[in-house]
């Protein structure tokens, strides 16, 4: 776990409830859980604030942080694509979005294709991307005001559901995705029955719940949700994530309780389920 990520797991699961800003250090005692030094801590902090995702003020000798707007849209943003799940039944139609940058553009065109996945679209041909959620709304807002980008955005349907199944095999590794997901539960679903038993307390239940969110959160990333009527008969995307919900859920007490310690503040309730954080910048994992 990345100390840059931890930051933004640690006001999306926890700070949000309790006044959403954070000392820095509380925000270093917390940060010492994971084994991150207080150096570090000062460091990252810094970074984020110089980046536009953290904002500060100062009271007497202390520093106290909160998350600038932009970082909690992209919290809320994670939220939605870990927790929920599309629900109703497939009405057949696809998406498509045909794009064209300049071939001297080519940051641009990695930024688009990163964004477009982010968007839940998966690769058909070289500038061809599909998804089966009606999401081109938010493209077009979010990329049309690059100059050296066109995008030209459809709605088709295929010639059958044989076809949007070999469509679907081909826009997204579906297979590598699945045995991803195999391996995840082979690792956590052993452990439910330990966590409602209480076997982990402190620190430790607040670690456990940060890990399990760590090693969930890219999935929904890499998985587009697709319609059942699209997936493999073997497929483990939905049991995984059940199994995820239930473990953040019933590690939240005691990992909360944790938290509440160290801040040295009383108790206070969330919802559930909470947001989670995502990584935020280009370089999220190299701190």
């Amino acid at each position: 776990m990345k100390a840059r990520s931890l930051v933004f797991d640690l006001f999306g699961d926890y700070l949000r409830y309790r006044g959403g800003e954070v000392r820095l250090r509380d925000l270093i005692a917390l940060m010492g859980c994971f084994g991150v030094a207080e150096t570090t801590v000062r460091v990252v902090a810094t970074r984020l604030r110089g980046e536009g995702w953290l904002a500060s003020r100062r009271d007497g000798r202390a520093t106290t942080y909160r998350l600038t707007e932009d970082a909690w849209r992209l919290l809320n943003v994670g939220r939605e694509r870990i927790f929920d799940r599309a629900a109703g039944p497939w009405d057949g139609q696809w998406h498509m979005v045909i794009y064209s940058v300049p071939e001297a553009d080519r940051a641009v065109r990695d930024q688009l294709r990163k964004k477009l996945s982010w968007l839940g679209f998966g690769q058909l041909a070289p500038s061809v991307w599909v998804s089966p959620h009606d999401r081109l709304a938010q493209v077009e807002d979010e990329l049309t005001e690059r100059d050296p980008v066109r995008l030209d955005v459809f709605h088709s349907r295929s010639r059958g559901a044989e076809a949007d199944r070999e469509l679907a095999a081909r826009a997204w590794d579906l297979d590598t995705l699945n045995r991803g997901y195999a391996d995840w539960l082979e690792r956590y679903q052993p452990r439910l029955d330990g966590y409602r038993n209480g076997a982990l307390a402190g620190r430790d239940a607040l670690v456990e719940r940060m890990r399990l969110v760590h090693d969930y959160r890219l999935f929904p990333f890499r998985d587009p949700d697709l319609p059942p009527e699209l997936l493999p008969g073997d497929w483990l995307g939905r049991a995984a994530h059940e199994v995820f919900r239930q473990a953040h859920d019933v590690l939240r007490a005691p990992a909360e309780g944790h938290v509440d310690e160290l801040l040295g503040i009383s108790p206070s309730p969330s919802p559930s389920p909470s947001p989670i954080a995502v990584p935020v910048g280009e370089n999220a994992s190299r701190e």
